[in-house]
């Protein structure tokens, strides 16, 4: 965790052109401190991370768990068998761009359909081989 917040932490510094210093003095930290954070040494406290969060519009939770660098790599063949591609932006007409590793692991080429499930939880996308099968169970 400490690391993926460090790499977040940088990546946000570095894509608003910030130096340690410009964003230590937001933060009312010194440079040490940022630089302890990004390099792992160290965690911001929770108010430092939700103002930090709140400041690049990210939710503490992706800070901490979703690599935001668009150019972090999946790790070909996890040992779970679980991703986190990173986050990725609604537009206006609902478009949804996958990420560029998910697109590898999955070969999702353009023209491939995708099946969009959801629940209570949350909702996720399948990539389609012929036409879909639904068993959604037995009512009692």
């Amino acid at each position: 965790m400490k690391n993926m917040i460090g790499m977040n932490i940088r990546f946000l510094r570095d894509k608003n052109n910030m130096s340690q210093e410009q964003l230590a003095e937001k933060l009312g930290v010194s440079r040490q401190t940022v630089a302890k954070w990004e390099s792992g040494e160290s965690l911001p406290d929770i108010e430092r991370g939700l103002q930090f969060a709140m400041m690049f519009s990210v939710s503490l939770d992706a800070l901490a768990s979703c690599p935001l660098d668009e150019n972090w790599q999946v790790e070909a063949d996890p040992a779970e068998g679980s991703y986190v591609f990173g986050i990725v932006k609604v537009g206006e007409r609902g478009q949804v761009v996958v990420p560029k590793q998910a697109r590898e692991v999955y070969d999702i080429k353009p023209g491939d359909k995708l099946l969009v499930v959801g629940d209570s939880r949350g909702m996720a996308f399948a990539k389609m081989k012929g036409f879909p099968k639904f068993s959604f169970g037995r009512r009692g």
